[in-house]
């Protein structure tokens, strides 16, 4: 069978192309719909099907624009109620593509509307499954994204769906069967995904947690529920663009790529709507940069910190960005739904000094340097994720998550403290949040924890009674 995952490891997703007999179909895809286009232009294949499992939540999906582009029909599994033209299919209802037949298998749990896809070969025999969110490698994906859609609709209904969906529809499948999930590990959508993006049936069956045979729908609620943090406030945001409807992303990227001079950023700031967003490497921004300004840099896992930090898709943003990489920020922007860049600072930040404009900077130093300052009562904020935290931290220590800043800052300390991650990107991060927020007596340590095992600074494996956990 011929079936390709192709996968975004900055937002941890997979799409699949699906081709047979110059029949094509693309499952799940993301907004940017030339690749699946070039794909399809090699077989010589037309795209007839785009098959969604589910409203998305933690990214825009290409639908739309695919089917402009293709004439290819939208698909989508029962009860879901999109407000553009798609089929909606029933349980175990078959669609063919080329000698291929794709089996649609009402999954809900994830979401109501959520439905795998079993792929059947040209002797109809089972080949592969694609599980969107409802089933990933290590994991399943979380039941409290819907719950707000109906009254009585709670994480744990939700979750007893899932339990259900996963019995009935998936557990009895052929053990040879491959998992083709929508995400992977870095994902929002789940807690303990692996690393790797494909596996059999047979073997998740032995691995995963929520396969286990004996387990009881109760022990699964409990189980799926445990751990799972507040989803990012932007998923919403992303159902709702999903289900009614969105710019096309060439208007988007028209009416974005705006080069704007130092002078009319800095008369567009007057209205303390707009946030300038430093897209740049985190040693550039650390050196200089526009007051009040965000960093997130490209060469992280920036768009789902953006959606996660910035919250509001429609907040108004100018970049700062290393010259070439306007369109790829744009874009990759939008794959969340932020679609209102307003342009981007000409010349970058040697422009804006040129004008005459005031910088700021955020003082960071080495391991080393941070060693030799350190002293036992000093006050050492950890940006990382409560699990990394309780691996190994700084005795002492204080644990604010980065994805958490926004509504816990009451506990950022006072007084001077320094601020490290894991390598000095998410420091860096949320050193910029904490700045505009007021805070400019940190220090921040370049490299993380990365660097300061290299120190002979004392570490912990277990949490200090006085830490605070977020």
């Amino acid at each position: 069978m011929k079936i390709e995952q192709i996968y975004t490891g900055c937002i941890a997703q997979a799409a699949y192309y699906l081709e047979s007999e110059g029949e094509a179909a693309i499952f799940d895809p993301l907004r940017e719909v030339e690749p699946y286009l070039a794909k399809a232009a090699d077989d010589k294949a037309k795209i007839t099907y785009i098959f969604e499992t589910h409203f998305h939540a933690d990214f825009v999906s290409g639908h739309l624009d695919l089917a402009k582009n293709t004439g290819a029909t939208i698909v989508f599994g029962p009860t879901a109620k999109p407000q553009f033209e798609a089929l909606i299919a029933t349980d175990n209802q078959e669609f063919k593509v080329g000698n291929y037949t794709v089996k649609v298998l009402h999954t809900p749990g994830h979401t109501l509307e959520s439905c795998c896809y079993l792929l059947l070969d040209e002797n109809q025999k089972g080949y592969g499954i694609i599980t969107g969110d409802t089933l990933f490698i290590g994991d399943v994906g979380r039941p409290d994204l819907a719950q707000d859609l109906e009254d009585d609709l709670t994480q744990e209904k939700l979750a007893a769906y899932l339990y259900d969906s996963l019995r009935t529809k998936i557990m009895p499948l052929a053990d040879d069967l491959i998992i083709f999930p929508s995400h992977g590990a870095g994902s929002a959508c789940g807690k303990n995904m692996s690393k790797e993006t494909t596996d059999t049936l047979g073997n998740q069956k032995k691995t995963n947690y929520a396969l286990r045979a004996d387990m009881t729908r109760e022990e699964f609620i409990a189980e799926v529920l445990d751990g799972l943090g507040l989803p990012p406030a932007y998923f919403p945001q992303n159902v709702l663009l999903n289900s009614q409807g969105y710019t096309a992303l060439d208007a988007v990227l028209e009416r974005s790529m705006q080069a704007l001079t130092a002078k009319q950023i800095q008369e567009k700031l007057l209205d303390n709507t707009t946030i300038v967003l430093d897209v740049r490497s985190e040693q550039e921004f650390c050196t200089s940069h526009i007051p009040n300004s965000i960093f997130i840099g490209l060469q992280g896992n920036f768009a789902p910190w953006v959606g996660a930090l910035l919250q509001n898709v429609e907040q108004p943003l100018i970049l700062v960005i290393t010259e070439g990489k306007e369109a790829e920020a744009i874009t990759r922007l939008a794959r969340v739904g932020f679609d209102h860049v307003q342009g981007f600072l000409a010349g970058g930040i040697a422009a804006w000094e040129s004008a005459g404009f005031t910088t700021s900077h955020i003082h960071s130093i080495s391991p080393t340097e941070f060693e030799q300052d350190y002293q036992a009562n000093a006050l050492v904020v950890d940006a990382r994720k409560p699990s990394e935290f309780e691996a190994e931290h700084l005795e002492g220590a204080l644990n604010i998550a980065l994805d958490t800043i926004n509504t816990h800052f009451d506990e950022v300390p006072q007084t001077p403290f320094y601020l490290h991650c894991a390598g000095g990107y998410r420091s860096v991060i949320m050193a910029s949040v904490l700045k505009r927020k007021g805070f400019h007596w940190l220090t921040n340590i370049e490299q993380g924890m990365a660097g300061i095992r290299q120190t002979k600074l004392p570490l912990t494996q277990f949490v200090c009674p006085n830490t605070i956990v977020k």
